[in-house]
């Protein structure tokens, strides 16, 4: 797969009007036709959300061809299975309707897609299950090499929270009596929890996938720089294994670019000095390269940064003071890759990355503190797409019990 910035970047404006076209229709033919069939309204739904599906799924690939790196790559991934499910549901209910056209009605649409966050949360549980066991399997080896520390812990959090919310959803589906009124409250307050649970389940599984593919994506060997990602050092002043995996990545690549187009290029080491750092992350790595045999004259030194997006930022200004059309590229850890790369998208900045190998117990808790780092980031966004959703199973739970 080849980056290229000239691919036009996807746009899914046209699925507005295609929704509020086959809501119209559908809303039509239960209020209004006399003799609306529920064959045709089930059919028109499977083309409906079939069309959204291709669509999402034909945005995703588009946008990581344009830039690995984007908060649409995460929702174009994770809703185009939630919306997958639904055409698989519209399936087997179409099938029943052939062998039985009075079985539904046609508004019994509105009664699915209520449902449709609840039966994914259902359908979707192996994974929970797999995901949430790995994760603390992971977790209680990183405790027991990293100490008990909060962040080695927000694994197990989170998948207290994703069992626990299933189970709680279960529980809340099939345990409910009363008026109609009542279980219309009891369904609309359920179907609200559940489109919340859904969002950041396919949030997280879009993040997941997205992370993998820009871990695993490699270069092309014709950069000019390329930024190593400080991550802390020792109380020697040594890189820490995390840190000296980065530069060991830039490295292989310097060398293989150096072998394979004779091209040389420029090492810009990125980190400033902890609070508890006899020396700045930058100084630790300029020694190590020099170690190697990297003449000084090839390296770069940026020692403000205190985060990713500083890193970006400085070491952008140190390039482009040079070569404002320069080819870069950063190095950093795998599960670090994916946000590295939104974040020099935000400092106005076109690279790519790669990412070193860590230690299998460390990438899960690292990849969910990524997760939640992408989330808190965009809050505006974010809550933007989630109301939305929650208004959407509002309205349609309402309808259902009109």
């Amino acid at each position: 797969m080849k980056i290229n910035a000239k691919e036009e970047r996807p746009k899914i404006h046209f699925l507005v009007i295609l929704t509020i076209i086959a809501a119209a229709l559908i809303l039509y033919l239960i209020f209004r036709a006399r003799e609306a069939h529920p064959i045709a309204v089930c059919s028109i739904t499977i083309a409906y959300f079939s069309a959204v599906v291709i669509s999402l799924v034909a945005a995703f690939f588009r946008q990581i061809r344009f830039s690995l790196y984007s908060y649409n790559t995460v929702f174009y991934m994770g809703f185009s299975l939630f919306m997958l499910s639904v055409v698989i549901t519209f399936v087997m209910v179409l099938r029943w309707l052939l062998k039985d056209p009075t079985l539904f009605g046609p508004d019994f649409v509105l009664y699915v897609l209520s449902d449709s966050a609840k039966n994914y949360m259902i359908v979707s549980f192996p994974f929970i299950l797999l995901f949430s066991g790995g994760l603390c399997i992971s977790n209680i080896a990183l405790i027991r090499h990293e100490g008990r520390r909060f962040v080695n812990i927000i694994g197990i959090i989170l998948s207290v929270l994703m069992l626990g919310g299933a189970i709680l959803l279960y529980a809340l589906t099939f345990f409910v009596t009363g008026s109609k009124t009542q279980v219309m409250i009891h369904d609309l307050l359920t179907n609200i929890y559940a489109s919340v649970y859904l969002y950041f389940e396919c949030m997280l599984i879009g993040t997941i996938v997205a992370g993998m593919i820009a871990a695993l994506y490699k270069p092309e060997p014709d950069k000019d720089f390329l930024i190593i990602l400080g991550c802390g050092i020792r109380k020697d002043g040594t890189p820490t294994p995390i840190l000296r995996s980065r530069i060991d990545l830039a490295l292989d690549f310097y060398r293989k670019q150096k072998e394979t187009t004779g091209k040389e290029l420029t090492f810009v080491t990125s980190g400033g000095q902890g609070p508890r750092e006899v020396t700045t992350e930058s100084s630790a790595m300029k020694r190590y390269l020099i170690e190697q045999g990297i003449p000084e004259t090839q390296i770069i030194e940026e020692d403000r940064s205190t985060s990713t997006y500083e890193n970006m930022m400085f070491s952008k200004e140190k390039i482009y003071a040079i070569d404002p059309e320069a080819k870069i590229a950063f190095s950093t850890s795998n599960y670090h890759v994916f946000r590295s790369g939104i974040l020099s998208r935000k400092a106005k900045m076109r690279t790519v990355g790669m990412g070193a190998r860590t230690k299998w117990y460390f990438w899960p808790n690292a990849a969910v503190r990524e997760f939640v780092g992408l989330v808190v980031s965009r809050k505006v966004k974010q809550g933007l797409i989630l109301g939305s959703i929650i208004v959407i199973y509002s309205l349609l739970t309402v309808l259902a019990y009109r």
